[in-house]
């Protein structure tokens, strides 16, 4: 049965549906390979979400971010595990989380004992008690002439 106009009027293109969710379009697409989400496509052929679909994750994950409260660190960054690095006692862990790529240097043995592999949905939490101070590349640039 076709669409009516105003069910493709509330659907939103897969990337608008991402930014407004705050996770990747790849995300978005391996969500939907899992069966957690649910999308359809335009008459050109788009992957389009519709915006109750788009809604119910966001519940879901403010839910499960109230979950969360009783923690004491807020900057979480859902994402998907994109490289790790082992060596005899420390291991690179690299998170894509929506645009960002957030690196962490944890422990052979936690990366052993979670069983981390690449691919791996996870969520990078940082708690930071240090402010790092970079340099504009413009001055950067005038220093090294």
């Amino acid at each position: 049965m076709p669409k009516k106009a105003s069910d493709a009027a509330r659907a939103l293109r897969i990337g608008a549906a991402a930014e407004l969710l705050d996770v990747s379009v790849a995300t978005l697409r391996r969500w939907e390979a899992q069966g957690r989400i649910r999308s359809a496509r335009s008459a050109g052929g788009q992957r389009t979400i519709s915006l109750a679909e788009v809604e119910r994750l966001r519940r879901a994950r403010r839910a499960s971010d109230r979950a969360m409260a009783t923690r004491s660190a807020r900057n979480r960054f859902e994402g998907v595990v994109t490289r790790i690095e082992r060596d005899k006692v420390a291991a690179l862990v690299e998170v894509l989380a929506g645009p960002h790529r957030v690196v962490s240097l944890v422990t052979r043995e936690a990366v052993d004992d979670m069983k981390l592999e690449i691919g791996d949905e996870v969520v990078a939490v940082v708690k930071a008690t240090n402010v790092m101070i970079e340099l504009r590349e413009q001055r950067y640039a005038r220093r090294r002439e």
